[in-house]
């Protein structure tokens, strides 16, 4: 038998086909495009996710069980027919920040932690669902249904409105020590938990977010490796053997994919997207900027770049801040540029992995993924940041390959799991941390993290 994973992802849908063992048979991508009605906001026609979805399971064949993944925190409203409702509200959309600040005086910024292991974001579903009866009461009066994207395309599949706890973990609804909607947070912020579909275990309905799928994809199941992300945004993603919430949530700490496991992400904005930013600009193809920045020694002569393009999530949870370089000399080229680049990333990321040591994570190495990952040298400089080995898996496609695994066990092909990482998943090459790197980015770090303070409310 094989296995389908989907990915519904921001800018397409992604569809593979693995064999048990783990071998990639097909694979295909769907295009859709992204609505911004207004400065800030970000929507999409659900439809167009069921179309791509469509015709992506045409291309790599439906037979088999289908796992599913996808974009996580996008509001679907729904009515007593299941119909459309308006435009989803994506992860990205920015609209909610006053709706944020209502959550928490309403709640309480620790009870809300405590419940939810984070604070809100205007990221979160939560969020959406207030903003809509605030300012869409028509569409609030017709409401009967709440789901998230992946999940919306799970009840066009199969008929069924359901969720998988790490995937409700993003809504701001959901008591993620306890695994179950929270009645407390529904009920302050009057949301009728009758609208919320039924939660089950990932490895039950064979779903779940993209990072929770992504880092299973990666082999990244119980306390050990983490998850470190190279794509567009930046991921460090540690598994928990029980809920610890960071009780200044700078952190995000959700249900993982994997019964009685919970998991602690830090997550940057711009990562592999500050790289293409500066080729954006700049000019050169990936390959002519990393070969540039190769001639420049580590922390480039004093060269810091801060990667904060759209505004920071972890560690600063600051929509307003930007990005810099600082220490900028006429002996700087493009290549120190790029390397910069590099380092400020790394650097972000360890702003990350600081975070989660403090709620117990000491990782031994790094399984990577991402765009980012395929550069041997972004590698070294991660690897030397962060002080463990990076290693890469043999298959690198994301989270739709962990949809895939997730698939398998619903569907009875392994029993847990770890017994489809253990029979999929294998590590290609590890990346070391260089020691002489190592001195120069601990002095370079400490200098990335006096830089943002300094800089606050200056712009």
């Amino acid at each position: 038998m094989s296995l389908v994973g989907l990915d519904v992802g921001t800018t397409g849908v992604k569809a593979i086909r693995i064999s048990e063992t783990g071998e990639v048979m097909a694979r295909h991508e769907e295009e859709y495009p992204l609505s911004i009605p207004q400065p800030g906001w970000a929507e999409q026609d659900p439809e167009d996710w069921w179309r791509a979805t469509e015709r992506a399971l045409d291309a790599v064949g439906r037979d088999g069980p289908i796992g599913l993944t996808g974009q996580m925190h996008g509001l679907v409203l729904l009515d007593p027919g299941d119909r459309v409702l308006r435009p989803a509200i994506l992860w990205n959309d920015q609209r909610t920040g006053a709706e944020c600040a209502e959550i928490e005086e309403r709640i309480g910024f620790d009870r809300l932690v405590a419940l939810t292991g984070n604070r809100a974001l205007p990221g979160f579903t939560a969020p959406k669902l207030v903003w809509v009866r605030k300012h869409e009461p028509d569409v609030w009066a017709k409401a009967a249904h709440v789901l998230l994207p992946k999940d919306y395309v799970r009840l066009r599949l199969t008929g069924e409105r359901a969720i998988d706890a790490a995937e409700a973990s993003g809504t701001l609804l959901f008591d993620v020590a306890r695994r179950r909607w929270s009645e407390e947070v529904c009920d302050v912020l009057e949301i009728p938990l009758d609208w919320l579909p039924e939660a089950h275990e990932s490895t039950a309905i064979g779903g779940a977010g993209d990072q929770q799928a992504g880092a299973l994809g990666v082999g990244v199941v119980e306390p050990g490796p983490v998850s470190v992300v190279l794509g567009t945004s930046g991921v460090v993603f540690a598994p928990l053997a029980g809920f610890r919430a960071d009780p200044e949530a700078r952190v995000h700490v959700f249900c993982h994919a994997v019964p009685d496991t919970w998991e602690a992400m830090g997550v940057m904005l711009s990562a592999a997207g500050s790289l293409r930013w500066l080729r954006d600009v700049v000019g050169g193809t990936y390959d002519e900027l990393v070969a540039e920045a190769t001639a420049w020694p580590p922390g480039a002569e004093g060269l810091t770049f801060l990667p904060y393009l759209q505004g920071e999530r972890t560690p600063h949870a600051d929509p307003s801040a930007r990005a810099m370089f600082e220490g900028l000399s006429l002996r700087h080229d493009r290549g120190a540029l790029v390397r910069s680049v590099l380092e400020g990333v790394a650097y972000g990321l360890r702003d990350s992995l600081e975070l989660l040591s403090e709620l117990g994570v000491g990782p031994a190495a790094g399984r990577a993924s991402g765009g980012g990952a395929r550069s041997e040298l972004w590698l070294r400089i991660v690897a030397s940041v962060l002080g463990i080995p990076i290693e890469r898996t043999a298959v690198e496609e994301g989270a739709a390959y962990g949809a895939a695994l997730l698939g398998g066990v619903a569907a009875g092909t392994f029993a847990t799991a770890q017994e489809a990482v253990d029979a999929c998943v294998r590590v290609r090459d590890t990346v070391e941390p260089d020691p002489g790197w190592q001195r120069v980015y601990d002095e370079g770090y400490e200098r990335f993290r006096s830089l943002y303070p300094a800089i606050k409310g200056v712009a």
